[in-house]
């Protein structure tokens, strides 16, 4: 009787506590750098509960049986950590997750200018990592385009079909207003503009960030619709080595290679990419989609560390690159009766960059760098050329300290900007720019909830005079998942030929800048942004993203016809007024992410009678992304829609629908792909020509969608160092 009473009561307690729960905490950091990991997701598989941590980096569960249980931590960059807890011995659990070797490297947002990690900047910056670039990287490695064009809110506007020039659009507003940078350096402005994102390959880049709406505070002029900064690959201890062949069906062939090391001292990275495209024509007729373009790119960097407190490194960016477009008999056999037209794009790009960096203290460093660019291009058709050389140089030195509430940048520098055109031209319209510019940032934790950014520019141009620029932004976030941002400042920019109404007529009869009669051009902007982020039915994860947006351009710079048959630049008697929204929204569950967006974009020309809306500009845009992505195949299906449009006539276009699929397989020795970009062939020759007549002079409408229609691609990655995919 004993031993039944004793077993009897054993198996009751056991009930009993089995029976039992706890309320439990599970905190999640990154082992590098102890931050807290936002939106990690941490899952009891036998429960089918889960979770994902708050800005805190801590994941809460309530009424969790008392006992051992598997638990998988899982954060997009990081390695997956599946161990066991003992729920009821303790209420509180602590993790760190290290970086993951084929995920996302650790995410260092450089354009802040700051230490902060994201989740504590005030200024609102898009983030593009590793992961995605190298899926754009397949659907076109030659170039970024593909990268940028499935952003929200962001037009590739393409102005030429014989070169296929192409100008970024932030919001509405034209290719001159967004500043492109790489590794902070202002390299590809000016002359270059039109064909530069043409003519950077995007293997070698680890990651892009994108500010939109004025950033002219810490960059200085040009930044009035927004920046992109293109950060570069660094050499890490392993070795890496990266070689991407690609073919497509419209007779297009790639090959980039990229090598980067370091040991203790020293470090280097290495990048090369040829490309050649046969002349492209899928309408036949007669007339290229693409351009007969032969490119060649290195880029060159030396790493060197004296302490571990300090780094040097300097860097070359070359390029050659010609392409020719037009008449297709023309290009392939020579000039024959009426196939005489072409137009044909020869540049030679190279450019240095040095940067010192070094960490004074615990909490201040100190950073200089300097670039010199120079850009030589030669543009000529029939009875027509234009030529010209442009040098940019670039200078900054800055400040940084940072205490526990509180961050401080100071800095100052010069930028100059010489364009010389060949002496043999008509038209002389060499310009010359000299600005010097001093910033002062700040950063101050007002609460744990609340975090203000403050900041003021100071720029003197020699011609143009004196640019004061304040900016200002807030940041609200709490421990729920949300978070809420609004800041604006002010912008300039210093008037130049280089606009994409002079590029669509080839510069021809363009009158130069004329300095003692224009202004340059000022904006005025505000952004405001809310975010969210939770668990839906314990195991799909969801964010939102909502942006609202206004920003206004005076004295904006026109090219207008005058009554001897040239064009000369003015100054718009009246604002352009961009406005509008952009929706992001996210769905993970396990391997599959679905990316939703959608854009208004409602720029209007107040300067014109009615103000129209700004020709070539979609008011309404979505796009569908969806991804698998396991260990050894990564899946994308990409649905885009773009609304109708008005030509600069008034007439208005048709709407669209683009969808591409992309097949990758991971094998030991790299990958294997697979890409539909553009399946079902929407093209504008589908609806409206894209060449007029005469044969031997023809005209070229604007474009407003895709010229190249459909384009089938194959290639392979090889990663002969630190793949450890199975087969």
């Amino acid at each position: 009787m004993k031993n039944i009473f004793l077993n009897t009561l054993f198996l009751f307690v056991s009930i009993i506590t089995f029976a039992q729960t706890s309320d439990i905490s599970i905190s999640v950091k990154d082992a590098k750098t102890n931050e807290p990991l936002l939106g990690a997701t941490v899952y009891f598989e036998e429960l089918e509960k889960g979770a994902v941590t708050d800005f805190d980096g801590i994941a809460t569960f309530t009424e969790i049986p008392n006992g051992n249980h598997i638990i998988k931590i899982s954060y997009i960059g990081f390695k997956t950590i599946e161990t066991t807890i003992d729920v009821g011995t303790k209420k509180e659990f602590a993790f760190k997750l290290e970086s993951g070797g084929n995920e996302l490297d650790e995410v260092v947002i450089q354009s802040s200018r700051s230490t902060r990690t994201v989740r504590k900047i005030p200024t609102r910056i898009e983030f593009i990592g590793a992961e995605e670039l190298s899926e754009k990287a397949v659907m076109n490695p030659t170039n970024i385009s593909m990268v940028l064009r499935e952003s929200t809110g962001i037009q590739m506007q393409q102005t030429s079909l014989s070169s296929a020039n192409t100008n970024i659009r932030i919001q509405g507003l034209d290719g001159r207003y967004t500043q492109l940078l790489r590794d902070g350096f202002p390299l590809y402005g000016g002359f270059s503009s039109g064909l530069s994102i043409l003519q950077i390959p995007p293997l070698d880049l680890k990651q892009f960030e994108i500010i939109k709406g004025s950033s002219s505070t810490l960059y200085g002029g040009g930044a009035i619709g927004g920046l992109i900064n293109m950060v570069s690959k660094t050499p890490d201890e392993e070795p890496t080595l990266d070689i991407m062949l690609t073919q497509t069906q419209a007779l297009g062939s790639t090959a980039n290679v990229f090598y980067s090391k370091r040991n203790e001292k020293f470090g280097v990275s290495l990048y090369g990419s040829g490309h050649y495209q046969k002349a492209y024509d899928p309408e036949d007729d007669g007339f290229s989609n693409l351009p007969q373009t032969t490119s060649i790119s290195f880029n060159p960097k030396f790493f060197y560390y004296p302490s571990e407190k300090t780094t040097f490194w300097f860097g070359l960016n070359g390029t050659y690159d010609d392409r020719i477009g037009g008449d297709i008999t023309k290009i392939e056999s020579g000039e024959n009766g009426i196939h005489q037209y072409t137009e044909e794009n020869l540049s030679k790009r190279l450019s240095s960059q040095v940067v010192y960096e070094t960490q004074l203290d615990s909490v201040s460093s100190l950073n200089i760098k300097n670039s010199i660019s120079f850009f030589d291009r030669k543009l000529t058709i029939p009875d027509f050329a234009f030529d010209g050389k442009q040098t940019n140089t670039f200078t900054e030195i800055n400040y940084q300290k940072s205490a526990n509430k509180i961050d401080w940048i100071f800095g100052a520098n010069l930028y100059t900007s010489d364009f010389d055109e060949n002496d043999n031209a008509t038209l002389q319209r060499d310009q010359t720019d000299i600005t010097y510019g001093a910033f002062v940032n700040n950063i101050y934790d007002i609460s744990d909830n609340w975090i203000l950014e403050t900041g003021l520019r100071a720029d003197y141009n020699t011609d143009f005079g004196f640019f004061p620029l304040p900016r200002v932004s807030l940041l609200y976030k709490n421990d729920s998942g949300f978070s809420s941002r609004i800041g604006g400042g002010l912008g300039y920019k210093i008037p130049d030929i280089f606009t994409e109404e002079a590029e669509f007529i080839n510069f021809e009869n363009v009158l130069g800048i004329d300095k003692s009669s224009l202004n340059a051009e000022r904006s005025y902007g505000i952004n405001l942004d809310f975010n969210y982020q939770t668990l839906l039915f314990e195991s799909v994860g969801f964010s939102i993203n909502q942006l609202f947006y206004v920003t206004a351009i005076n004295d904006a710079l026109l090219l207008n016809s005058t009554d001897n048959g040239f064009f000369q630049f003015e100054n718009a008697t009246d604002e352009i007024l961009s406005k509008g929204a952009e929706t992001n929204i996210k769905f993970t569950y396990k391997d599959f992410r679905w990316f939703l967006n959608y854009a208004l974009i409602d720029t209007k020309l107040n300067y014109l009678a009615g103000n129209p809306q700004k020709p070539l500009t979609a008011k309404h845009n979505a796009g569908s992304v969806l991804m698998y992505e396991s260990e050894k195949w990564r899946i994308g299906y990409e649905t885009f829609y773009t609304g109708k449009q008005f030509l600069s006539n008034g007439t208005e276009t048709t709407d669209f629908v683009t969808m591409g699929l992309l097949l990758m397989r991971n094998f030991k020795f790299g990958s294997a792909f697979v890409n539909f970009e553009n399946f079902t062939d929407r093209r504008q020759s589908k609806f409206s020509p894209l060449v007029l007549p005469p044969h031997d002079n023809p005209e070229f409408p604007e474009i407003y969608a895709p010229t190249d229609g459909f384009i089938f691609s194959v290639g392979i990655i090889i990663k002969p160092f630190g793949n450890e995919d199975d087969d």
